[in-house]
């Protein structure tokens, strides 16, 4: 199998599959038209990838970059990280970053915004009395 990508990425990536019991028979590969921005390149040659491993059942579709190899490539790296976090029964990576972000965006509690507030009137006191001496 050769992608467009580094002999050493190609090795790591077989090495993971054959790790995980991963065979290229068992997986059913289409290749559909890709549906982003690109213009007349995208809309014109089939470079979104579609990967199914028929054992398991997972899905994956890949159509991040614009060249089908590379997209080949990337949607057998995030299958085998789907199969390998059921696999090892943990947590996907990706997972971890979506859950990372949403506590990140969750509201602050009525207490904790509270004591921001009441730093950020501190800072603001000090702040001012630095700018406007008292005379003596």
């Amino acid at each position: 199998m050769r992608f467009s990508v580094g002999i050493g990425k190609e090795r790591a990536l077989k090495a993971r599959m054959d790790s995980l019991g991963i065979k290229e028979m068992d997986l059913e590969e289409k290749f559909i038209r890709s549906s982003k921005k690109g213009g007349q390149k995208v809309n014109k040659t089939s470079s979104c990838v579609y990967l199914k491993h028929k054992p398991t059942g997972t899905e994956v579709k890949c159509q991040k970059e614009r060249s089908q190899a590379l997209n080949r490539f990337l949607a057998r790296r995030i299958l085998v990280n789907k199969i390998e976090s059921l696999v090892l029964g943990r947590e996907a990576e990706e997972q971890r970053r979506i859950e990372k972000i949403r506590r990140q965006k969750r509201k602050r509690s009525h207490r904790a915004k509270e004591k921001m507030l009441r730093y950020k009137r501190m800072r603001s006191e000090k702040k001012r009395l630095r700018k406007f001496p008292t005379a003596e």
